[in-house]
């Protein structure tokens, strides 16, 4: 047995973790720049919390709040400049996967000033200065990851920043998650899950690897039937940020698979939210799978029998209708599968035929 793991996230779960561990603010430097969306950390006291453990410890603090959905790559710059200009010793990304994915490449923007929107994935390898994540929703998984998934509109795509910023410390408090709508609860759940799958069906994953996966499904079974029958309580807020977190340990070794590489284009060009992009993809890419020994151990764990009891829940829980063509199809298959880095976590040969399939059969 041989593997390698790399985990170096403290993690803090639970009711009131910011103000219970504020001391972890100003061993970080006495100047941070927070990074957040327009209003939700506002909202769902996320960002107050923040700024009396900040004012409790003596750090001062700049707002950055202009991240938008999927940040681009202009406003990582823009909030660089700012963090540049105030000597800024941290960063703290508050909310879902954008503000966090936001914080961690303004970290590597201010740490390295030659580095710009168009030269940024030229680079070698490059450090950061601190991040610390806050995170106020359950499915990104980007307060225990590297990536930093960035919308590059020279390219017309989201991509990964391709610099490795795992954040010093993650702050995961399920209470701020209390008051997400529906849907955007079940965009990001489903997002979880699909870091699930595609990290178990992965040519990286491992046994330690595993143990984040299974134990991920194991929660998704008692998270799926609570989304079904829409009973948001409190201990479904914390077991599927659980599932979240177990999910983003799992793809920090992995990596995931097609689908999150075959969302992409329908949330750049479609404007599919990231989650759902993923998961109506899920059931033909598991179809896809001439192997299907771990697809059924899987199934097993969700307390499901078959992909058709799977895709039910799946159905119940998401409705996708996106005006697209087999051209545009064509298209985006073409471009996905002229790039082997991702196809190469996938565990079984793939054809452009293949790709073309799990497009057409989940769309059409």
């Amino acid at each position: 047995m041989e593997f390698n793991f790399l985990m170096p996230t403290e993690i803090y779960f639970g009711e009131d973790v910011i103000l219970k561990n504020k001391g972890v603010f100003s061993a970080l430097g006495s100047k941070a720049l927070v990074v957040t969306g327009k209003s939700s950390a506002k909202k769902n006291g996320s960002y107050d919390d923040v700024k009396e453990a900040l004012s409790k410890t003596k750090v001062e603090h700049l707002l950055f709040d202009e991240v938008e959905e999927n940040p681009s790559l202009e406003t990582i710059e823009k909030g660089c400049n700012i963090g540049r200009k105030n000597l800024v010793d941290f960063v703290i990304g508050i909310g879902g996967g954008s503000p966090m994915d936001a914080a961690k490449a303004i970290a590597v923007f201010i740490k390295n000033t030659e580095v710009n929107k168009d030269n940024i994935f030229n680079q070698g390898k490059l450090e950061s200065i601190p991040v610390v994540a806050v995170a106020t929703t359950s499915g990104t998984g980007s307060e225990v990851t590297q990536y930093s998934i960035v919308t590059s509109n020279k390219d017309k795509t989201k991509r990964n920043l391709g610099q490795s910023v795992f954040p010093e410390v993650a702050f995961l408090d399920s209470r701020y998650t209390f008051d997400l709508p529906y849907n955007i609860t079940v965009n990001t759940a489903i997002d979880a899950f699909t870091h699930l799958v595609e990290g178990y069906l992965n040519t990286n994953s491992t046994y330690m690897s595993d143990l984040y996966g299974e134990k991920g499904f194991e929660l998704f079974k008692f998270c799926f039937e609570k989304l079904v029958r829409k009973e948001l309580d409190a201990e479904f807020r914390s077991k599927v940020m659980m599932a979240s977190t177990m999910a983003g340990i799992q793809i920090a070794q992995t990596g995931t698979s097609l689908p999150h590489g075959m969302g992409y284009p329908l949330t750049y060009f479609k404007g599919l939210p990231h989650g759902l992009a993923n998961g109506v993809l899920t059931i033909e890419y598991l179809k896809s799978f001439k192997e299907q020994t771990r697809i059924k151990r899987m199934l097993s764990m969700l307390g499901l029998g078959h992909l058709g009891e799977l895709d039910t829940i799946l159905k119940c829980l998401i409705d996708v209708e996106i005006d697209i063509t087999i051209e545009e199809i064509n298209e985006y298959s073409k471009n996905f599968i002229s790039n082997k880095d991702k196809l190469k976590n996938h565990t079984e040969e793939v054809s452009l035929g293949d790709i073309v399939a799990i497009y057409s059969k989940s769309l059409l």
